[in-house]
C-alpha cells in the first residue's frame, strides 16, 4: 500500500518504529469479514465462524459470501459489520442497565444503531440520526429491516437538536474523521488524506461535540469514537471534551488477549484502540464520558404543527382512522399509540409518546415505531415495515414459504406465483421461516408488494445458494 509520506511520519511517531512496521504490514493483509446476528429474529451460529471476542452477537466468518443475494440478510436475521465496531457493545452493556433515550447522532448505514438496538435495556428508545439525505435513507432502511420497534430515524444537522435540551441519557457521536483505520478496505481514503484534512476534521468534531452537548443530560454518557489512528482526532478531541465541556473519562472492563491499545499520549485517562496488527479487525478509536456540567436548562415543548386538515373531494375533510382489526397484526398492541399520519397508520411506543411529538415538531423524522399499512383509497395496504417488525403478529395474515428462486424474484420486485392453495389477498412471504415481506394473491399470481426502492438490481445469481448458517 503507498501510504502517503506525511502519514507516515505522523503514525510512526506516534506508535512506535516496530508497531508501525507491524502496523503496514497488516494494512497489506485482506480485510476480515464479520456479522452481526439479529437475535430477535435468528437463533443460528454461522458455519465454519470464529466468535467475536467482544461481542457475543458477532462473528468472523471464513469467507465473504455474496450477501446482496441472501435473502436472510434481506429479512434483517444478521447485519454486516466490521468487527472492531461492534466493541460498542461492551461499552453499553457495562454502564446502560436500565431503559434510556438514546441518540446515534451520526448513524449510517446503521451498524452501531443496530447494534445499540440490541443492546439497550427493552423499554428504551434509540433516536438515530443522518445528516446527509441519501445516506439517511440507506439508515432507515436497515433499522427498518431489524425490526426493533422503539426506534425513530432523524435526517437533521447536528446543530438542529441544540433546541432540544438535555433529552438524551446516552449520546453515541460516531463523529466524521480523516478515516485512516479504513485505508485497508478504501483506497479513497487513502487518496484523500492529507495533514490539512486531519485539521479540518478534528476542528468539525469539536463542533459537532459542542453543539450536541446541552442535549445530553447531566451525568448522562457520551460515547466517542471514530475509525481514525492520529491523537488529534482521538486522545487530544477526549481531554477537550472532558476539559472544556465537563466530563469524566470512564474506564470499560477488556480482557488482555484481546489485544486493545490504551492511551498512546501523555495523558492517562482510558481509551480504546483496535489497530489491526493487533485485533482482528479495522482501525477503531472509542472512548466513554460521563457529563459532569450542569444544564440550566430543560427539555424543549412540542411546537404547534399549524397544520390543517387535507381536504377530501367537495372540499369536505377526509379523516381516516386506524382500523380497529389493526390491533392484532402486532404483539401487545396495549403498549402502543395508534394514529393516522397522512395515509399512514402508525403504532408508536405509547411510553414515548411525548418524545415522539416533541421529534415531530422540531426535526425531520423519516421514520418512528412501526408504520402498520397505508390508505389506497378502498382499503388498507399491510406496509413492509410491518412484516420486518418484531412485533408482527405473524399469524394475521396467511404465509407462504418461498423456494431461494422465488425469493429473489421477491426481492427483485418480480411477480411470483402461489401454490393454489394459498387463499387469496394479502398474504406474507417467507424464506426458511424469516419474513421477507407481503404480497396480494390475486390467483393466477401474486402482486408484488417489497418496496420498490429496496429491490435487488443486478441480474446475476450465484451459482452456489448462500448458506451461512449450514
Amino acid at each position: 500500500m503507498n501510504l502517503p509520506a506525511d502519514f507516515v511520519i505522523r503514525i510512526r511517531r506516534l506508535l512506535g518504529e516496530a508497531d508501525f512496521a507491524a502496523l503496514t504490514e497488516a494494512l497489506e493483509k485482506e480485510t476480515p469479514v464479520s456479522i452481526r446476528i439479529n437475535q430477535d429474529k435468528c437463533s443460528s451460529v454461522p458455519a465454519d465462524s470464529t466468535p467475536v471476542p467482544w461481542c457475543p452477537e458477532g462473528y468472523y466468518l471464513s469467507g465473504r459470501p455474496s450477501f446482496t443475494f441472501d435473502p436472510l440478510f434481506h429479512a434483517g436475521c444478521y447485519y454486516v459489520q466490521e468487527a472492531s465496531s461492534m466493541f460498542l457493545a461492551q461499552a453499553l452493556r457495562q454502564y446502560v442497565h436500565e431503559p434510556v433515550v438514546m441518540l446515534d447522532l451520526c448513524a449510517a448505514p446503521g451498524g452501531k444503531s443496530t447494534l445499540a438496538r440490541s443492546v439497550l435495556p427493552e423499554g428504551s428508545l434509540l433516536v438515530a440520526n443522518e445528516v446527509m439525505r441519501n445516506r439517511s435513507q440507506v439508515l432507515a432502511e436497515n433499522l427498518i429491516k431489524w425490526g426493533h420497534p422503539e426506534v425513530i430515524v432523524t435526517n437533521n444537522d447536528p446543530a438542529d437538536f441544540m433546541e432540544l435540551g438535555p433529552l438524551f441519557d446516552v449520546m453515541l457521536t460516531d463523529v466524521p474523521c480523516s478515516g485512516e483505520g479504513m485505508f485497508r478496505k478504501d483506497e479513497v481514503a487513502v487518496q484523500e488524506w492529507s495533514i490539512d484534512n486531519v485539521d479540518t476534521c478534528w476542528q468539525r468534531q469539536r463542533r459537532i461535540l459542542r453543539d450536541i452537548w446541552p442535549c445530553l443530560k447531566t451525568g448522562g454518557l457520551l460515547i466517542y469514537s471514530t475509525c481514525t489512528y492520529n491523537r488529534e482526532e482521538n486522545e487530544d478531541n477526549v481531554a477537550w471534551i472532558a476539559r472544556e465541556l465537563g466530563a469524566e473519562v470512564l474506564p470499560l472492563e477488556v480482557q488482555p488477549e484481546w489485544h486493545i491499545t490504551g492511551n498512546l499520549t501523555e495523558e492517562e485517562f482510558p481509551v480504546y484502540r483496535f489497530l489491526p496488527h493487533k485485533t482482528t479487525g479495522e482501525g477503531l478509536f472509542l472512548a466513554v464520558l460521563r457529563k459532569t456540567s450542569e444544564e440550566d436548562r430543560e427539555c424543549a415543548r412540542v411546537k404547534p404543527s399549524g397544520k390543517s386538515a387535507k381536504k377530501g373531494k367537495g372540499g369536505k375533510t377526509q379523516v381516516l382512522q386506524v382500523p380497529r382489526e389493526m390491533q392484532n397484526w402486532i404483539c401487545e398492541a396495549e403498549k402502543y399509540a395508534l394514529k393516522v399520519e397522512n395515509t399512514e397508520a402508525v403504532a408508536f411506543p405509547a411510553a414515548y409518546g411525548e418524545v415522539y411529538e416533541l421529534l415531530k415538531s422540531r426535526l425531520k423524522v423519516l421514520h418512528a415505531g412501526i408504520t402498520l399499512g397505508e390508505w389506497k383509497g378502498k382499503d388498507w395496504q399491510p406496509s413492509h415495515t410491518l412484516a420486518m417488525s418484531t412485533a408482527f403478529q405473524r399469524d394475521t395474515f396467511p404465509q407462504a414459504e418461498l423456494t431461494y428462486e422465488q425469493a429473489i424474484a421477491y426481492l427483485r420486485k418480480e411477480a411470483v406465483v402461489l401454490p393454489p392453495e394459498v387463499p387469496k389477498g394479502y398474504v406474507t412471504l417467507t424464506y426458511r421461516g424469516s419474513v421477507l415481506g407481503f404480497a396480494k394473491n390475486i390467483g393466477n399470481r401474486a402482486n408484488n408488494l417489497y418496496p420498490q426502492e429496496w429491490r435487488i438490481r443486478s441480474g446475476y445469481l450465484p451459482e452456489m445458494i448462500p448458506d451461512l448458517f449450514g
